[in-house]
């Protein structure tokens, strides 16, 4: 049976301007934006001790996972210093609407993007309950 092995894109339509939506990933979250304007993802770039992995899964209608976005999607970018991500946003300016939380599998962190998307970055940890005392 044929079946799905990874995440090979994250596409998101701009309601506005999309060069400048790119721009503000590119400034806070420090996606490296190619000549044409797309970034890419390598796997190989990850450090994190789990090697790399994407998760994938839906949420209940009356969820408010994704609040306070009207989004029917939120993305989860791993990051590799949470700390330094914080320092970065608060320094830009960027509102944190939550965290950092320590849970079993590493530390999260949320933001919205300047068209109302939540966004939730996640510092990857092998999971453990010790983590969630971080």
């Amino acid at each position: 049976m044929a079946k799905v092995t990874g995440i090979g894109g994250v596409f998101i339509q701009a309601k506005q301007d999309s060069k400048a939506l790119s721009q503000w990933y590119a400034k806070h979250l420090g996606l490296k934006l190619e000549e044409y304007g797309h970034a890419t993802l390598e796997w190989p770039e990850d450090t994190a001790e789990d090697r790399g992995l994407t998760v994938w899964c839906t949420a209940a209608p009356d969820s408010d996972w994704f609040a306070p976005s009207q989004a029917s999607f939120m993305i989860n970018y791993r990051i590799d210093d949470m700390d330094g991500m914080l320092a970065q946003l608060k320094a830009g300016g960027v509102e944190i609407v939550k965290g950092p939380e320590s849970h079993e599998n590493g530390r999260f962190l949320w933001v919205m993007d300047p068209e109302g998307n939540k966004v939730e970055l996640w510092e990857p940890k092998i999971w453990d309950d010790k983590n969630k005392d971080l």
